[in-house]
């Protein structure tokens, strides 16, 4: 891929990134667009720029500019870089749409979209099996939990009457809580867990990590894994108010975060490490969306914008590593700082905003988390958890800035290592940087914070927010991280291996491991159910379609039936009469017969007794033709049957199978229908869908057969579908018919010469 197209694709996200920025200082906050797109649906293509979603776009831009610039020195000579280009182009859009979008189906839309595109950037490199089964995972989960999304979106702008994100966040608090909102709500939570790694969705993320290095540092550290957090986000001031909502964020997000950070601690592979740290900082955020008050939607704002600024240089750290030594084992890394200074350089920046050091925008958004926690929670407990998680932050920003580089590694002999080109280094050093120089001069970004954080509690008025270098508690916080989180880094091989140890033995019990057994569980399944119904019988397949129907039927009827009365009795006219008891009569006598031709004339009964309720009820063209069909099939099937007979198969012609079940399923279907039959007669008729066809079939058809009308007008493109179904039926058997007559000339040619032999 020749400079100049990497240069065009590297425009395309700081062309973006300088819009932004131009329109963040021309216009105020918010703004809004919207198209019409389903209108009969009321969807809208609808689009809110508000302080939250300013925020991420900054990110998806400015890291996007950084992602697009180290991928061209990290897979420069790749043939398929320009593949790689083209799919983070249309992952970027997708995001933008995705955090713009002020209409739950058209973020839904864009939403999809990130996870097909993340699929193929996941599986990059197809050819290796590891890319393909991660691949394969990453789209199962979050697909899977995209489609709970869409039903939980159906069933809240059902509720809600609005599809509309920005009239939900009104209208939903004055709704009580209904079944429909508490499903939309469990449904949504499912969406947003899988895309955001959620446990007990979290184990693909880390596996994910078998995409290039550009990949997860967009992907998995700054963008689309904050989907689901950013979703949470824009709709807490709908269910905020909900204890569902509350508890469950922070139980989830709490379990996510702990499990993330010991999981950690189990890895060699930096990426796989940084990874599993994701998870535990997306924990977190959830915990903060879950928790009251505008210090929570401060310390959302901070994490996101932090966390994004040391992890993506951290990835490309981990890149940079992989690229000069050939390998992301720690065990085998060490003294890296003289080959790779500049690499060191910008890890030891990310390292120490990750650990939350001073001089860092990292120490001020985890001081807005501890003052959110302590607000939200007991003190002690929230101080004694920030602590923890904070401790096991610095010793994976310790592995990655100080054992990789400035640790001998012992008895492992360090692979030759080398440093990048412009492209590898300077993205990591830039966006590191960025997060020392925002560390010291916070005051840049408070005020976009501040409106990120009213979007999030709309009604309130736009915090004024100090965020700066303070000394006191939490220095004294920091401190006491920074002491456990060195002791947990001086003692990571002995709780690696101890972990290893016990993670060894409670495999069985992972997620992971139920992921793996349910997708060898569904070919299984699949062959089950396919033994149980696709036996070759057809009695089997028409017995089981009457089943469904009659249980359908069983079901809806027990829903409706409040407040049922009987339709009011009328006697039917002899010619109905005879019909049905034309009806009935062939049923029984089909019922005992075994000889199929027998059954076959026994059964036309039922077909001309139906003839005879159609022509007696008004409707002389349907019974017509009624009669004129079950008269055309019964004469066709008899010849078939008779001729099969001559030639000796009429043995194979005669059903001895069970007849018991097949009475009472004719039964039930019956009873059903009838019963169905009362409830209709007994319901209140509507008249406005015929009153609607009798007046316009006359000045808008120019026909007075109602029913021809509706077929040929009404109906057209229906029907069209059905003369076209006819038609290519018809076009699939003519070559049939023509190898037909071609076999039968064969045929007549070979026995010709037989026939004269005897001259």
């Amino acid at each position: 891929m020749s400079v100049a197209a990497r240069a065009a694709f590297v425009a395309l996200p700081a062309a973006a990134l300088a819009a932004l920025l131009v329109l963040l200082s021309a216009h105020e906050l918010p703004l809004r667009l919207s198209w019409p797109w389903v209108p009969a649906a009321g969807i809208e293509l609808a689009f809110l720029v508000d302080g939250l979603a300013a925020l991420m776009l900054l990110m998806i831009t400015g890291i996007g500019t950084a992602v697009f610039v180290y991928a061209g020195g990290y897979l420069a000579g790749h043939p398929q870089q320009a593949r790689l280009y083209a799919l983070l182009t249309v992952f970027m859009v997708a995001m933008i749409g995705c955090v713009t979008a002020d209409n739950l189906f058209t973020l839904f839309v864009f939403w999809e979209i990130t996870s097909l595109v993340s699929f193929l950037l996941v599986g990059f490199d197809h050819e290796q099996a590891a890319s393909r089964r991660s691949a394969q995972q990453a789209l199962l989960v979050t697909g899977t939990g995209g489609l709970a999304l869409l039903a939980g979106f159906i069933l809240l702008a059902q509720a809600a009457g609005t599809s509309s994100i920005s009239s939900l966040i009104d209208i939903v608090p004055q709704l009580p809580a209904s079944p429909a909102l508490v499903a939309a709500l469990l449904l949504i939570f499912a969406g947003a867990f899988t895309k955001s790694a959620q446990w007990p969705f979290h184990f693909w993320l880390p596996n994910a990590m078998a995409a290039p290095t550009p990949v997860s540092a967009y992907l998995h550290s700054a963008t689309m894994v904050k989907l689901g957090v950013y979703l949470l986000a824009r709709l807490d001031p709908a269910f905020g108010h909900w204890e569902l909502w509350e508890w469950t964020l922070k139980a989830v997000g709490s379990l996510t975060a702990a499990w993330g950070m010991v999981l950690a601690l189990r890895e060699r592979d930096l990426k796989r490490i940084l990874a599993w740290s994701t998870v535990a900082t997306l924990g977190t955020l959830v915990v903060l969306v879950g928790l009251r008050g505008e210090g929570a939607t401060i310390a959302v704002g901070a994490l996101l914008l932090a966390h994004a600024l040391y992890k993506a240089p951290l990835f490309f750290v981990a890149g940079n590593v992989d690229h000069g030594t050939g390998t992301r084992v720690i065990d085998r890394l060490g003294n890296l700082r003289h080959a790779m200074p500049w690499t060191a350089a910008a890890a030891l920046l990310a390292g120490a905003s990750m650990a939350g050091m001073p001089m860092s925008f990292g120490y001020i958004a985890k001081d807005a988390i501890l003052a959110a926690k302590e607000a939200g929670e007991a003190a002690l407990f929230a101080r004694a958890a920030h602590t923890v998680f904070g401790a096991i932050a610095v010793a994976v920003a310790a592995v990655a800035a100080i054992r990789v580089f400035w640790r001998h590694p012992g008895a492992n002999e360090t692979p030759p290592a080398h440093e990048g080109g412009p492209a590898l280094v300077l993205p990591p050093l830039v966006l590191a940087l960025l997060g020392i120089v925002l560390g010291v001069f916070p005051f840049v970004v408070q005020d976009l914070i501040a409106e990120a954080s009213v979007a999030m509690t709309p009604g309130a008025e736009a915090v004024a927010l100090a965020l700066a270098l303070e000394a006191g508690p939490a220095l004294v916080s920091v401190a006491v991280t920074l002491a456990v989180g060195l002791t947990v880094f001086a003692f990571w091989d002995p709780l690696h291996r101890a972990l290893e140890w016990l993670g060894a033995r409670l495999a069985p019990l992972a997620m992971a491991a139920h992921y793996e057994r349910a997708l060898r569980a569904i070919p299984r399944l699949a062959a089950l159910v396919t033994r149980a119904l696709q036996h070759g019988a057809l009695p089997g397949y028409v017995g089981l379609m009457v089943a469904v129907v009659v249980l359908a039927l069983v079901v809806v009827g027990v829903s409706i039936t409040a407040g049922w009365a009987w339709p009011a009795a009328s006697l039917p006219s002899l010619g109905l009469l005879a019909g049905a008891l034309l009806v009935a009569a062939g049923a029984l006598l089909a019922l005992p017969q075994r000889d199929r031709l027998v059954l076959l004339l026994a059964a036309g009964l039922t077909g001309y007794g139906s003839a005879l309720v159609f022509l007696f009820a008004g409707a002389p063209d349907v019974a017509l033709t009624q009669f004129v069909v079950e008269s055309v099939f019964v004469v066709v099937a008899a010849s078939v049957l008779m001729k099969l007979r001559l030639r000796g198969y009429g043995a194979g012609l005669v059903d001895d199978g069970p007849r018991a079940w097949r009475a009472l399923l004719a039964l039930a279907a019956g009873v059903g229908a009838a019963a169905w039959l009362l409830l209709s007669a007994a319901t209140p008729f509507d008249a406005a869908l015929s009153d609607f066809f009798g007046t316009r079939s006359v000045p808008e058809a120019h026909g007075r057969n109602v029913v021809n009308v509706i077929l040929v007008d009404f109906r057209a493109l229906d029907t069209l579908g059905e003369i076209s179904v006819v038609m290519l039926s018809l076009l699939a058997a003519w070559p049939l018919l023509q190898a037909l007559a071609r076999q039968r000339d064969w045929g007549a040619r070979r026995a010709a010469p037989a026939r004269e032999e005897p001259r």
